[in-house]
């Protein structure tokens, strides 16, 4: 793929700190942007490929999976976290958070496997004031990696990513690259973002000295200890069992279609 054909590639990629190490330095304008607002984008048509929840693949498997790349977790993630004061089971209410379809549908499968059943509500106004004794928050991304460094003291922290591992012995495939189903040469496409991210691993350090919303530390960790970058045949199991999980919880339709790789 050319750099003139990647720039006139229609992209987006979530705007989060997890996805820095497979899009910095793309040669082309990238639509940057929340979960959610890219797969309503890519579901009309108005880009080509976006590193997108991947829930939006499970719930619509019309896309094209970039192989081998992911925001993966095999333990704790750190950035998708519920905050609460008081044990999980005497939580009665959680506000969620919108922009990740994978994370909202992640934390009703892990509730439902302890048989915890609370409210799930929008989000309200204001921040910390939305946990309370039997009120719990889910955060996602760079705003619940803020808010752990605000609050680290005055909460508890539920780390989505951790639980999954514990129960599953399985990671957790977070996003990932998805093509639509009309764009030509699907195979280039997902070379050069094999090769991006390839290359962005190897100079990781120029990743992490661009980060300017982060301390160089934080993201060595983040990006070192917490994250994976690969979706390989162990991520894929894990998201096929999401996906029975999101059936057993009746959140999605049985469905045994097989991954669309490219």
């Amino acid at each position: 793929m050319t750099g003139a054909a990647a720039a006139s590639l229609r992209i987006g990629c979530v705007k989060y700190l997890n996805a820095r190490p497979l899009i910095h330095g793309w040669p082309g304008p990238v639509d940057l942007d929340h979960p959610a607002s890219l797969c309503r984008k890519l579901a009309a048509g108005q880009l080509d490929v976006a590193f997108v929840s991947s829930f939006e693949f499970l719930s619509d498997p019309l896309y094209t999976i970039v192989d081998d790349v992911a925001v993966a977790s095999d333990g704790p993630v750190y950035s998708v976290v519920l905050a609460h004061h008081e044990e999980l089971e005497r939580i009665e209410e959680i506000t969620l958070d919108p922009a990740s379809r994978t994370s909202v549908n992640l934390l009703r499968c892990l509730l439902a496997e302890r048989g915890i059943t609370p409210r799930f509500v929008s989000p309200e106004a204001g921040g910390a004031e939305a946990v309370t004794t039997t009120r719990a928050r889910l955060l996602i991304g760079d705003q619940a990696i803020r808010f752990r460094d605000r609050y680290r003291t005055n909460y508890r922290f539920w780390d989505l990513g951790a639980e999954w591992k514990r129960i599953t012995r399985l990671p957790f495939v977070f996003a990932l690259w998805l093509i639509r189903p009309e764009v030509s040469e699907p195979q280039s496409i997902a070379d050069r973002l094999r090769a991006h991210r390839d290359q962005n691993l190897r100079c990781l350090n120029e990743v992490i000295s661009a980060q300017t919303n982060f301390p160089p530390d934080f993201c060595r960790y983040y990006f070192g200890e917490c994250l994976r970058f690969r979706f390989s045949e162990i991520e894929k199991k894990g998201l096929l069992h999401f996906r029975s999980l999101c059936e057993r919880h009746q959140i999605l339709q049985p469905n045994r279609a097989a991954l669309a790789l490219v």
